[in-house]
């Protein structure tokens, strides 16, 4: 127990694509998969809100644990566990869209928390194996935002628009600046803003600081419009039923 809750790492740190980085990946697509299958069940009234509550409840677990595992540890610190990543930001935006039900929330959620995410269980900041408290916590709370914004969308069929696409790039650039004030005041690096992350990631490949901020702009424009890109052309397939490829 006192190894899987310290602060100090035993033994050799997480490693990127290992067996159990690859594993949790396999785990969370499959459990991606489940949602899909079920979203149909899933939109029984009582099943819906069940649902978007024990997702809430999920990742507000996730989040008091990671705040308690720092008391704990006597590690607790403004500079490093403040909610203030982009990851937690967006957690806290999916707890709110999921119990109030918000497309108003899931908007730009939906961009955030995806794009987010998905790049951080790919390449993750993480030093703490498996088994490790930080491993669990790090990959089920990214897992469970993954999990938050398909389920507004396969369940509740809530769907963004190009509205929604800018929307979620003004968020980003509107938390831009707030971030950049609490790093400055706190020492702290939330957003990787200050500077690059010190595992592997997207940002080793854009450029030295600051200009990789600027490359960041254009990378999450990018992969907002790829997570929109599927309704995009659903919404056009809808306009000119001619070029479905159906049968006539």
């Amino acid at each position: 127990m006192s190894d899987f809750l310290s602060y100090t790492i035993h033994g050799e740190p997480f490693m990127l694509f290992s067996v159990s980085h690859l594993a949790t990946l396999v785990l969370s697509g499959l459990s991606v998969l489940a949602l899909y299958v079920l979203r149909n069940t899933l939109r029984k009234p009582f099943a819906e809100m069940g649902g978007r509550y024990c997702l809430a409840g999920l990742l507000l677990l996730t989040e008091a644990t990671f705040q308690l595992w720092h008391v704990y540890t006597g590690s607790w610190s403004a500079a490093y566990t403040l909610p203030l990543q982009l990851c937690s930001i967006s957690l806290l935006f999916c707890i709110a869209m999921l119990v109030r039900k918000s497309y108003r929330i899931y908007e730009f959620t939906y961009f955030l928390g995806l794009g987010g995410a998905l790049q951080a269980m790919l390449t993750p900041e993480l030093f703490y194996p498996f088994p490790h408290f930080r491993f669990f916590h790090f990959f089920l709370a990214h897992a469970a935002i993954i999990l938050a914004c398909l389920y507004m969308t396969w369940v509740a069929e809530f769907r963004p628009t190009i509205r929604s696409y800018w929307k979620a790039l003004a968020v980003l650039n509107l938390l831009l600046p707030i971030v950049l004030i609490a790093n400055r005041m706190t020492g702290g690096n939330y957003m990787f803003v200050s500077q690059k992350p010190a595992n592997p990631s997207l940002l080793d490949y854009l450029g030295p600081y600051p200009w990789y901020i600027l490359s960041l702009e254009g990378v999450a424009a990018l992969l907002f419009f790829l997570l929109y890109l599927p309704f995009y052309a659903q919404t056009k397939t809808e306009r000119n039923p001619s070029q479905s490829g159906a049968a006539v």
